[in-house]
């Protein structure tokens, strides 16, 4: 059964969530502390994490920013603090999504499934994908430069799938976030911003100039592969 961390230092909403995700088919990790959770990611690799930012000690946000160092397994914030200011900080430190207290089990877990859901490719995947500055292989699902794998988390890897899956092609945000999100999506295009900025800084020779992740103003985004390297520009 696949496991869950849940992260929140009241011992009652531990509890709850414990409950339905054993009755939901998970196994269920407990953490109180910022500093008990990233041990026990550490141990027992859970293959989600429900995440509460007002924490003791180490906050929500610093288990969040410490587990993106070596950890790619999907965050879900669990928070009482429904700021705009609050929602954009944890997504820019690495979560997936971000559920405001309180909340119905049923919207809370449609959005864990979508956090943890793979989609099933239809066909075979295309062949790599060569630019100048790096290689997009879609079958290994990882960007390399240099040989080099480049650090994606799996939201930043699907944006980049989806967009390069149709070079050229404009792919409308709402379009974007239910496939990268999940159908329950469509509106929160704050998710997008956030996560092509770190897209950019990891992609891009210049972030500030993006010359392969582009934005439509008000429309969505194109990927633009430019010319294959060795190619006679003249």
């Amino acid at each position: 059964m696949p496991g869950v961390l849940v992260v929140d230092d009241d011992l009652t909403v531990r509890r709850t969530l414990g409950m339905n995700l054993r009755a939901r088919g998970y196994t269920p990790l407990y953490a109180a502390t910022g500093e008990q959770a990233l041990a026990l990611a550490a141990e027992h690799r859970p293959d989600a994490v429900l995440l509460d930012l007002c924490l003791p000690s180490l906050g929500g946000l610093g288990v969040l920013r410490s587990l993106r160092v070596w950890s790619e397994a999907p965050v879900l914030v669990v928070s009482g603090d429904d700021a705009p200011a609050t929602k954009v900080e944890a997504l820019d430190a690495g979560a997936d999504d971000y559920v405001t207290k309180p909340f119905s089990m049923g919207e809370l877990f449609a959005r864990l499934r979508s956090v943890m859901r793979r989609r099933a490719a239809p066909h075979p995947p295309p062949p790599p994908l060569v630019t100048a500055d790096f290689t997009i292989d879609f079958r290994a699902e990882r960007v390399t430069r240099q040989g080099r794998p480049v650090p994606l988390t799996p939201r930043q890897w699907r944006i980049v799938e989806v967009l390069a899956a149709e070079p050229g092609a404009l792919v409308a945000r709402d379009r974007l976030l239910r496939e990268v999100w999940g159908p329950g999506y469509g509106t929160e295009h704050h998710y997008l911003r956030v996560f092509m900025s770190h897209i950019r800084r990891r992609l891009e020779p210049d972030p500030r100039r993006p010359r392969y992740f582009v934005t439509e103003t008000g429309a969505g985004f194109r990927f633009l592969p430019g010319e294959p390297p060795g190619r006679d520009r003249r």
